[in-house]
């Protein structure tokens, strides 16, 4: 399940199940061909639609695509955003200096897989954290160097804790 927001405004649910794809809650008929690596003709209920896939960023989950000659920006979020969103993670990204990384669930460290001083990219992995009998791999949420660690494998965490600081 995907939520995609258009230009910013319009909310759509997109579900694709045992090949059917439905469109806030309603089956979605098309006929699609595809003409190359970034054109599609699309006849839905008897109209037909020229697009064009303009940029597509997979990571960022963002999309700008053209259709009968009007752009559209997308950005979906799927149930892992939605979690981040409920963990209060959501909003960390390259542009904000972090300073920590604080617990986003209760559980158990099971691994530290850095050390003080390392420099770590957005998405590598800091650490595992079991929690609800799953194991949990947080990554880094932007570029940073690690300044302290706070925790070492077979730690308790509490939600909020502060585990790990950055310079």
């Amino acid at each position: 399940m995907f939520k995609i927001k258009v230009n910013g405004k319009f909310d759509h649910v997109v579900e694709s199940k045992s090949n059917t794809l439905t469109l806030n809650g309603h089956e979605f008929l098309a006929d699609t061909i595809k003409l190359d690596a970034h054109n599609y003709h699309i006849l839905h209920e008897q109209k037909s639609y020229n697009v064009e896939v303009v940029s597509l960023d997979t990571t960022e989950k963002t999309a700008t695509i053209k259709v009968n000659g009007n752009n559209y920006q997308l950005k979906a979020k799927d149930q892992f955003d939605a979690l981040l969103e409920q963990l209060g993670m959501a909003n960390l990204n390259n542009n904000n200096k972090i300073s920590d990384i604080k617990a986003p669930m209760p559980g158990l460290v099971l691994k530290v897989l850095v050390a003080e001083g390392d420099e770590v990219k957005k998405g590598d992995n800091l650490f595992v954290l079991e929690a609800m009998k799953m194991e949990n791999i947080i990554k880094a949420p932007a570029d940073a160097v690690i300044k302290t660690i706070k925790i070492q494998p077979t730690d308790k965490v509490e939600k909020g804790q502060l585990l790990i600081l950055f310079k």
